[in-house]
């Protein structure tokens, strides 16, 4: 059995259009979002290690879950070029390519890959739209992650800024 988590980035910034696509940055209710996301998300799941696309904004992204689950902060979290694509193909093969000995993976990447990949492994449209800092949870009844297949997933969890308590 292994676990994929999903995490689309903050919402970005769009007021400097000088940026370019990988260099956007957070916006107010970004930077608001991630660390409630992490607050939230750290009474309801054991912390570990993240994978993150290189993009500015989902780096801040984990900034910001790290500044809100504080357990986070003691493991290694890296940053894959890989996970900068807007592919479901891209995100399909980068996790078949996953060490089996990892029952669980985590990542922050953005959508419109992020959507059609919850809805592959799923096998069935079940989500429209992961919004930002939208966090989903999947159970996959594979032994290996080069199994990773349409339908081979359960969804167990979503959780959405706009589910937590207002501040």
């Amino acid at each position: 059995m292994k676990t994929l988590h999903l995490m689309r980035h903050a919402k970005s910034a769009w007021n400097q259009p000088e940026l370019s696509d990988r260099e956007r940055e957070l916006n107010k209710r970004g930077r608001r979002d991630a660390p409630r996301m992490g607050a939230a998300l750290a009474h309801q799941l054991a912390p570990q290690s993240i994978v993150a696309s290189p993009a500015r904004r989902a780096q801040l992204t984990l900034f910001g879950l790290c500044a809100g689950w504080s357990a986070l902060t003691d493991f290694d979290h890296r940053t894959d070029e890989r996970l900068y694509t807007f592919d479901v193909q891209d995100l399909l093969e980068w996790i078949s390519m996953q060490p089996d000995e990892q029952s669980s993976v985590f990542l922050i990447g953005h959508n419109p890959a992020l959507t059609e990949l919850l809805n592959e492994l799923v096998g069935h449209w079940q989500l429209d739209n992961l919004p930002t800092a939208g966090y989903a949870r999947m159970t996959l009844d594979l032994e290996t992650w080069s199994q990773t297949s349409a339908g081979c997933a359960t969804l167990v969890q979503t959780l959405f800024p706009k589910q937590l308590p207002k501040e």
